[in-house]
């Protein structure tokens, strides 16, 4: 089986979010489920393609609108990942020190023709084309209606959904940009007046897929215009849960936190770890230590926490702990409350892996308020880490964490409000504060499987159930 995912983000050369640790991870597992798995992504100009060597495997050009520009497709030299990656380099257009920028329809358009014009010329081609998020999301409909990709109209097209609040938007000038199609086919790229990517994907793939259940329910009645689409393609559509790559994010091998540590050596490990945040951060350790870590967005419920943060640390013996960046007017209101908590509270604005890693290591709760949350991975390496996650309950976060009080193992909240969020942190100390049940509970989530295995499968399962 082969198969051939296409995605503008892939753990570790290029992450934004969550998208990227999928794609990242998904290909590794499939290959050792015995397909042949490989990922097609733009060449940016970043660290990780700084570091690396590439060589050219096909160069061409593609026509996008009255303009003719050259392209080629690379490969590493040396592998160091365990699946293939094939890089589309086109300068000026996708070889940026950025993923993505306010206008990126005219990049992502010609990533999307400038790979299908390449799988022409396979002699070989993926059995299995598996499309991510709305920036591959023309590629269902130029396989099935474009004249000049008619013979790769017989693959399989999935499309799975990571966020369907980003869509692609592009208006109608840009239409004479996209390979010669029937006109009378026009519809399929449309919704609401203007051309969607992700829509036209939502109507043309063959399998639609989401990364829970949960969010493939509550997108039919919460996607950003979409709902009524999605309801009425229901049939072809899933929710597959994400997985975690085990690999990257196992306390026990993990070579960026401070002491590694198994289930039956937990508490020493999570101390240890913590003591180094404290130290770093100006912390107490003999307090509950809360984290959030993310993009401080709406999405997130990141603009109620300095109001949230306010309130517990005003009333409530925790220590606190941020890394995250987003909106410039959260990141100063969360800067501005280092001073007034010195000693509980500490705020790292940007974004740094090991940090990451040893936060999971170190935290006792983590915090997830979120509005959106179609999977979510945090929580995951939180329970892989015995940290304790604190989640409103939607999307992956429904499907994947139970309240104590439901015989579960996290602390939930059902909305997005300072008060609901503050309560949550409440009960979550007080549960800290019963040492015997608090320390049973975190053997207990870290022997919770959410490795990939499971996750890999089923898209297996999925690809051999199409006709």
């Amino acid at each position: 089986m082969k198969i051939m995912h296409v995605s503008a983000e892939c753990y570790p050369i290029a992450k934004v979010g969550g998208l990227a640790d999928v794609v990242g991870a998904l290909p590794k597992y499939q290959n050792q489920l015995g397909a042949t798995s490989n990922v097609v992504m733009p060449l940016y100009d970043n660290a990780f393609t700084r570091k690396h060597e590439f060589n050219s495997v096909y160069e061409s050009q593609i026509s996008l609108g009255n303009d003719e520009i050259t392209y080629s497709v690379l490969k590493l030299a040396k592998s160091v990942l365990d699946f293939e990656v094939y890089f589309i380099d086109i300068k000026g257009l996708l070889f940026k020190d950025y993923v993505y920028s306010a206008d990126d329809t005219d990049r992502f358009l010609a990533f999307q023709i400038a790979t299908l014009d390449w799988i022409l010329t396979l002699s070989d081609k993926p059995e299995f084309i598996h499309c991510h998020d709305h920036h591959t999301g023309l590629i269902p409909f130029m396989t099935q209606e474009c004249y000049k990709y008619e013979t790769l109209n017989k693959i399989p097209i999935i499309t799975t959904i990571h966020n369907a609040q980003y869509q692609g938007w592009m208006t109608y000038d840009h239409l004479f940009k996209i390979p010669e199609f029937n006109i009378e086919k026009i519809g399929l790229l449309d919704w609401n007046g203007v051309i969607n990517p992700l829509a036209s994907a939502i109507k043309c793939a063959w399998r639609i897929t989401t990364v829970s259940p949960s969010y493939m329910e509550e997108l039919k009645s919460e996607a950003n215009g979409l709902e009524s689409l999605l309801s009425q393609e229901s049939a072809k559509a899933i929710g597959i849960l994400n997985g975690i790559d085990s690999g990257v994010w196992n306390p026990e091998t993990d070579n960026y936190i401070v002491e590694n540590y198994k289930i039956s050596t937990v508490e020493k490990g999570k101390k240890s770890n913590k003591k180094w945040l404290c130290s770093e951060f100006n912390l107490d350790e003999s307090k509950p230590l809360f984290a959030f870590i993310g993009r401080l967005v709406g999405e997130k419920g990141a603009e109620l926490l300095p109001e949230v943060f306010s309130k517990v640390l005003e009333t409530n013996d925790v220590s606190i702990l941020l890394l995250g960046s987003g909106f410039k007017d959260t990141e100063a209101k969360l800067l501005a409350l280092k001073a007034k908590y010195e000693g509980s509270y500490n705020t790292f604005i940007g974004y740094d892996e090991k940090l990451s890693h040893i936060i999971y290591a170190g935290a006792d709760f983590l915090l997830m308020p979120s509005r959106v949350e179609p999977c979510g991975l945090n929580q995951m390496y939180s329970l892989r880490y015995g940290t304790v996650p604190v989640v409103r309950s939607i999307g992956g976060l429904k499907d994947t964490i139970i309240d104590i009080e439901d015989n579960g193992f996290g602390i939930c909240h059902d909305s997005v409000t300072i008060d609901d969020i503050v309560t949550a942190i409440k009960k979550a100390s007080n549960f800290y504060n019963n040492k015997l049940a608090f320390k049973k509970n975190r053997k207990r989530i870290m022997s919770i499987d959410h490795s990939w295995e499971v996750s890999a499968n089923a898209y297996i399962n999925l690809y051999k159930s199409i006709n």
